[in-house]
């Protein structure tokens, strides 16, 4: 169970595995590109080796790259999806270029169409991202909180895309937040538990790919998301105990995506006190 954080590749990618360090991540989670613009530049060689090498000289790992957040592959502007195809490939050669164990990306919204009525198209993109990106990482769908017309709030939701996709590389990225917001209670081991065995039924445990560590600031079954700093929202930290001591989290990295004790972003100090559960529920390091 490593730990870590969405971190910032202000300058060049290869700075994000030094600031990953100073705050003590063990993994991380970065942007290829400005998570609110199509536009895409591919990295240079050099700058690419770079990350390579600070990675592994500080055992950081494994990376993850976050998608852009305009994509949607539930949209009936076939120009935009034709955009969020081409960037889901440019992530994952990306992904591939530096090393990483893969991209998260969230699935966007039917837009009132239902979810019935956007699977077709959803898989149908999806076969073909993984088709033409390079073998290697993975494509790790992430779970929504359910605002709205969200595609894969549910776990069966989600299930059913990757079943029909059927891809050994399309896995699944669990928010904690999201999930909580979802209706999913996650601040006892039962809650967890159960949260558990659905997402098993549903999706399979070995298609769990990575977590997004976050608090919620908004209480259970909200459908809102609105992540908050590790003890501080409504799962707290006995929940994030509950989550660190079950056996399906034991192999798979944490990623904060929270706001930070002074509003700059994943800290020290959200690492540190996942650190402090983690150690005190025997978890592995």
């Amino acid at each position: 169970m490593r730990i870590g954080a969405h971190v910032s590749t202000a300058g060049g990618i290869s700075k994000a595995v030094d600031r990953g360090v100073e705050i003590g991540c063990e993994t991380i989670q970065i942007f290829g590109s400005s998570p609110q613009s199509w536009a895409f530049k591919s990295v240079p060689e050099a700058e690419a080796s770079a990350f390579k090498r600070k990675a592994a000289e500080t055992g950081l790992g494994p990376v993850f790259i976050h998608a852009i957040y305009l994509i949607n592959l539930g949209t009936s502007n076939q120009a935009n999806l034709e955009k969020g195809k081409q960037s889901l490939i440019n992530y994952l050669t990306l992904a591939a270029q530096i090393g990483a164990g893969g991209v998260v990306f969230h699935p966007g919204s039917h837009q009132g169409v239902g979810y019935d009525g956007v699977v077709p198209q959803v898989v149908a993109t999806l076969k073909e991202v993984l088709e033409k990106s390079p073998e290697g990482p993975c494509l790790a769908v992430e779970n929504m909180a359910g605002m709205g017309q969200h595609i894969g709030a549910s776990f069966d939701e989600l299930g059913r895309i990757l079943r029909e996709v059927d891809n050994p590389r399309l896995r699944v990225c669990l928010d904690t937040q999201h999930s909580f917001a979802a209706g999913y209670d996650l601040t006892t081991p039962e809650g967890v538990a159960s949260m558990i065995a659905e997402f098993d039924r549903a999706i399979g445990l070995g298609k769990l790919a990575a977590v997004h560590a976050n608090d919620s600031k908004q209480p259970l079954g909200s459908g809102v998301d609105r992540h908050d700093n590790i003890g501080e929202g409504f799962i707290g930290k006995k929940g994030f105990a509950a989550i660190m001591a079950h056996s399906a989290f034991q192999a798979v990295p944490f990623f904060l995506e929270v706001p930070g004790f002074e509003g700059k972003g994943p800290d020290q100090r959200n690492v540190e006190i996942l650190k402090e559960i983690r150690q005190k529920v025997g978890a592995p390091a």
